[in-house]
């Protein structure tokens, strides 16, 4: 078995506890209110997401921090996920945390920037096919960072619409097929990578955010919120399919 890389896994924890730490300290001095609430008052007409959806990053944020503490363990040996997803998941989860920061200085632009990096460094990697060598692999390694590419995935879409309206590059004339639009992309590039991956964790995410964004918009868009729910339950049936057929992300037995 190959050993792990010591700076890789030193990054891995720095990023996690980066990601996670950001939030909190945030939370706990107000920073992110003032800039965040500009951020999505200034363009949230176009398409939103009801404010519950963004409880999946509890689970996000404490998938993270298991993914980072079990591939430091010394009984974690190097793994396939490790060395196809390790610097690409120290990208993504330093984009959370500066993401963050972003928002608080209300930097709309680097908002945009930042997410979308970090949704593709995330996605690229993960359509590769690889063998999960275990269960534990799989629930530690596999399934937090899925979680976390298809969130991006998701709210990559939604900091674009809601910045490109706050610069009034969407009219409100073009709003509803703005938002039609961001909705197909993401059911799209979901479906896709989840299909040539196959990955049925990877599209959860997504089908939760738009039944969010469902929520939010039936009442003054309802044809909007159709879309989305359709588009939820898109992705759904395709994490079941994938799911239930031989996939290379489902634990397969140890490789000797």
């Amino acid at each position: 078995m190959q050993n792990k890389s010591a700076f890789r896994t030193l990054a891995i924890l720095a990023a996690a506890s980066f990601a996670v730490g950001v939030p909190v300290v945030q939370a706990a001095t107000g920073t992110l209110a003032v800039g965040q609430s500009n951020l999505v008052r200034d363009g949230d007409t176009t398409l939103e997401a009801a404010g519950y959806a963004f409880s999946i990053w509890g689970v996000i944020y404490g998938g993270l921090l298991a993914y980072a503490v079990y591939q430091a363990l010394p009984s974690t040996g190097e793994k396939p996920g490790l060395r196809l997803l390790g610097w690409p998941s120290v990208v993504a989860m330093l984009g959370c945390g500066f993401w963050l920061i972003a928002a608080a200085y209300d930097i709309k632009w680097a908002t945009v920037g930042i997410i979308v990096a970090s949704a593709l460094v995330l996605c690229i990697p993960l359509i590769r096919r690889y063998p999960v060598q275990t269960t534990r692999d799989f629930w530690l390694i596999a399934a937090p960072l899925s979680m976390l590419a298809g969130w991006l995935t998701i709210a990559s879409a939604l900091n674009s619409l809601t910045v490109l309206t706050s610069f009034a590059v969407i009219a409100p004339e073009t709003a509803p097929a703005w938002a039609a639009g961001g909705i197909m992309l993401v059911v799209a590039v979901g479906g896709w990578v989840s299909t040539v991956s196959r990955n049925w964790v990877y599209p959860l995410p997504i089908a939760w955010g738009l039944i969010g964004v469902s929520v939010a918009e039936h009442a003054d868009r309802p044809m909007i919120a159709l879309l989305a729910a359709g588009g939820a339950a898109a992705l759904l049936v395709i994490a079941i399919r994938v799911g239930t057929h031989r996939s290379l992300l489902l634990p397969l037995p140890r490789q000797q």
